[in-house]
């Protein structure tokens, strides 16, 4: 992927050299493993609870302070990675601007903040194990690097465009906030109703995140020509190394469609795919299909 064709971000916060190095839950490092992450997130399925506050939690015993947005500041000139996610970042600004426009709307730029070990945010305290996410309380995006470490070594995914489709996938659920969509699904939650589950709210709302990845792919691609063969095989790989069917069979052994989140490997190819292709929102509307 030749993004340094891209434009950067302003919105890129560094938290990183806020006193975290060596805390928290690291892929990869010494804290808790990939099979020790899923349980976690089962059995806070099964509890009612959130995965990332009890994830933010274990982090925090580890000892440290979780810093917050406040005490960020902009990255070192010399950060290659840092760098490679501004650009990215700044070509969700230069895609999803002009989209809204077209609807009436302004897109609210959101910042994207990256941490080692653990954070504070307006949806509780994380850990690096809960991967990179997006917190609509505070419509800001949060991502510890060592997940692209993880991705190459235990996820089976990796690569420059894979990055690219983690980053554009969370910018994809800032973008369901400002629409509204984030809203509907927590009121559903709050009434009660049963999100998770194959074919699920929860489902739905991740593989349309997905979507909205791949329409910022086709659309930054016919912008810039920037990518290279193999980078489309690349973001694929990765979206079925995060499939619900993949992480459970290897944390537990076994599939439980009940307790699906994200959908699974086949489900999410097919949504970015989706996207890419005909680079166009309007075909995300995971709600409306009969059929993920």
């Amino acid at each position: 992927m030749r993004w340094r064709k891209g434009r950067r971000s302003d919105n890129l916060v560094d938290l990183r050299r806020g006193g975290t190095r060596g805390g928290g839950l690291r892929p990869g490092g010494g804290g808790m493993g990939l099979v020790g992450i899923a349980a976690v997130v089962l059995i806070a399925l099964a509890l009612g609870k959130d995965p990332m506050e009890i994830l933010g939690m274990l982090g925090q015993m580890q000892g440290g302070t979780a810093p917050t947005s406040e005490q960020g500041g902009a990255p070192p000139v010399d950060d290659e990675t840092a760098e490679f996610i501004a650009t990215i970042l700044g070509e969700t600004e230069d895609v999803w601007t002009p989209i809204f426009q077209a609807s009436g709307l302004r897109y609210e730029l959101p910042k994207l903040n990256l941490f080692e070990g653990y954070v504070s945010t307006a949806c509780g305290n994380a850990s690096s194990a809960s991967g990179p996410f997006y917190c609509p309380g505070d419509r800001e995006i949060y991502l510890d690097t060592s997940f692209f470490k993880a991705m190459d070594q235990r996820l089976g995914g990796g690569g420059d465009f894979a990055y690219a489709y983690v980053i554009a996938h969370e910018v994809g659920h800032h973008v369901q906030t400002l629409l509204g969509i984030s809203a509907k699904v927590q009121a559903a939650r709050q009434l009660g109703q049963n999100v998770e589950g194959d074919g699920g709210l929860l489902v739905r709302q991740e593989l349309q995140a997905d979507c909205y990845a791949g329409v910022w792919a086709n659309l930054a691609e016919a912008e810039h020509q920037w990518l290279e063969e193999g980078d489309i095989a690349e973001a694929l790989n990765t979206a079925s190394a995060i499939g619900d069917d993949r992480l459970q069979q290897q944390s537990q052994g076994r599939v439980v469609p009940d307790s699906f989140s994200h959908g699974t490997s086949e489900q999410r190819q097919r949504w970015f795919r989706a996207g890419f292709e005909s680079g166009d929102p309007e075909r995300c509307d995971t709600f409306a299909a009969t059929a993920l």
